[in-house]
């Protein structure tokens, strides 16, 4: 059993140097980052590792050389000067109005002006802070250290709450540009968050900050890569591997899939989430870590606040504007998912500059959509899990009836002004539509949303192994048999590919079920059987198409029915069966030329 201590929950440098917590050395980027330029800000999901790096920066303009014994920066720097450091931390309040924000200015004003002087205090906030600023580079002789985490907590809790926010911008703008009236005297600064606001925003008396969010030189200062795992993890690795009873290869690739899969540019490698990575290593085994520790739900609020079509979310095409900034007007709620780490760059047209999204791994997409349930449908919380597992047994086992019983159970009781907005027969469909899309994407299932052909639409196709659901939303009036005959037509037996032809089925004419039933019924018979002899998919095929080119084998054993009836000769049949084979299949073909008709 491996010894790592690993720093789940822990933020601060100090402790975890001199506790002997697992560390991964980022300090060569920090190192870059300090002697290349003064000011920036950074954007990143949460538990990500943005407090962790300003903890670092703080010790290192603290001038703790000790720390940093063994790593890259105790080689690099040889001054190790000591500033006055401003660290403000606003992650720890929720900000229901000014007052909630203005306490915790005052708050980090009071214990600076406790150091610096209190001869500003009775000004306006941004005049105090200008004043510590001030008298902090003349005390000291050094030019001031300014570190300020989660600058966007009090707007991002008000995202839906226009006067609150604005509000809220106003006091933060001025407060902000400071940093920029007092240049002489400040060393460096560098501002993280969840998300960019910009244009008229916190932002625009600001435009000196250097914004390395999507910067390829810093793109690995948060987070964890691969060749990091493999440098700093890999005995952790190996024993993840044996206690999952897998192989090494298996174990990379489940991790990869579960947590890899961040890209903060076009360019990038994949960055593992470090807060479930860390956690799987701890507890030895794969979970859901990150969702474990809350959802934020202004994510939810913006979807449902603007009629967003969640198919789209999860394919949407977009260029650097809209993702390096929000602008708090904006009716677009793809730049905060974006910043807020569920969904990632997958792609890039350097032509057009246009970035394709994506969910970065299973570990969102599963959470998130989980998540998302209970705010689209009547499913609580608590009994989301049961229900996605009944109805994943269902759809798997072919009970339509039952799975439709329960699919209708999730829009019952949804009131309606919660689906309609400004345009109600759009965004009631487009309700239901996201509904089926969340419930479809956390069975595991292929989904394919408003599939088109050639010659009609299909609004969703389900596919399992052994069935296809195709359906058709109307909120009035019935399916179009004529797009249900398109679709099949158009694919051509696409239901080929998850059918293993080896596999034996009996099909019965339903043509016949009325004389025999009245046949079993004049000979008393209480139990009966219908049963036609086995036939192969494979055969199937030849009769009806008149070819025999197809051969497709799954890695899962084939399906073999052979189910007989000792009645077969009071119904025509003869043996243990109602027909012959060829008779069973001439059925079948008469069947399929009758539909395509």
């Amino acid at each position: 059993m491996n010894q790592t201590i690993y720093p789940i929950g822990i933020q601060n440098f100090e402790k975890i140097r001199k506790d002997g917590y697992l560390y991964i050395d980022k300090t060569a980027l920090i190192y870059q980052l300090v002697k290349t330029g003064s000011y920036y800000f950074l954007s990143r999901p949460r538990r990500f590792g943005k407090s962790l790096l300003l903890s670092t920066l703080e010790a290192y303009f603290q001038g703790k050389r000790e720390l940093f014994e063994g790593l890259a920066m105790e080689r690099l720097e040889k001054d190790w000067e000591v500033y006055p450091i401003l660290h403000l931390d606003l992650n720890a309040r929720h900000y229901k109005d000014t007052a909630a924000l203005t306490s915790i200015l005052n708050e980090f004003l009071e214990k600076w002006e406790a150091l610096y002087g209190t001869e500003k205090q009775d000004r306006a906030l941004e005049e105090r802070f200008s004043y510590v600023i001030e008298q902090a580079y003349r005390q000291t002789g050094h030019r001031v250290v300014i570190l300020i985490d989660e600058y966007d907590k009090p707007l991002l809790q008000n995202l839906h709450d226009e006067k609150t926010q604005t509000q809220l911008r106003n006091m933060l703008k001025p407060f902000y540009g400071v940093l920029k009236t007092m240049d002489r005297a400040i060393r460096f600064a560098l501002l993280t968050g969840v998300t960019k606001f910009g244009k008229v925003s916190v932002f625009s008396d600001l435009n000196n900050l250097m914004d390395i969010s999507m910067d390829n030189r810093y793109v690995e200062i948060c987070g964890i890569t691969e060749k990091e795992i493999h440098a700093y993890l890999e005995e952790e690795l190996k024993e993840l591997a044996e206690t999952q009873e897998l192989d090494y290869e298996e174990t990379s690739q489940k991790l990869k899939e579960r947590y890899d899969g961040y890209h903060f540019t076009a360019k990038s490698a994949g960055i593992y989430n470090p807060f479930s990575l860390l956690n799987t290593f701890a507890k030895m085994e794969f979970g859901d870590y990150w969702f474990e520790t809350g959802t934020p739900s202004y994510l939810v609020e913006l979807l449902k606040h603007t009629h967003y079509d969640l198919y789209e979310m999860a394919n949407t095409e977009t260029d650097a504007d809209v993702l390096n900034s929000i602008d708090a007007a904006s009716k677009n709620p793809v730049p905060v998912i974006y910043q807020s780490g569920y969904l990632t760059i997958k792609d890039y047209d350097p032509e057009f500059g246009i970035y394709r999204l994506g969910f970065p791994n299973r570990e969102v997409e599963e959470g998130f959509v989980k998540y998302l349930l209970p705010f689209y449908t009547s499913v609580s919380a608590p009994k989301t899990p049961f229900e996605i597992g009944q109805l994943v047994r269902e759809i798997r086992s072919g009970d339509y009836d039952a799975f439709f019983r329960r699919l209708q159970s999730f829009f019952a009781d949804t009131p309606y002004e919660v689906i309609a907005g400004q345009k109600p027969e759009r965004d009631t469909e487009l309700h239901y539509r996201n509904v089926l899309f969340i419930v479809f994407k956390l069975v595991g299932l292929y989904t394919q949303v408003e599939y088109h052909t050639s010659q009609g639409r299909i609004d969703l196709v389900l596919k399992t192994d052994r069935y296809i659901y195709v359906m058709e939303f109307k909120l009035n009036g019935t399916a179009d048999p004529a797009a249900l005959r398109a679709f099949f037509a158009a694919n051509d037996f696409n239901a080929l590919a998850f059918t293993d032809a080896r596999s034996r089925y009996q099909f019965y004419n339903l043509g016949r079920l009325w004389s025999d039933m009245e046949a079993a019924r004049a000979a008393d018979v209480k139990l009966l059987h219908l049963c036609t002899p086995p036939v192969s998919a494979a055969e199937v095929y030849t009769a009806v198409t008149g070819k025999a080119d197809w051969h497709n084998e799954l890695p899962k054993p084939p399906f073999d029915y052979d189910l007989r009836s000792r009645h077969a000769a009071l119904l025509g049949g003869s043996g243990d069966y109602l027909c012959t084979k060829q008779q069973e299949l001439d059925d079948i073909t008469r069947f399929m030329r009758s539909w395509r008709d």
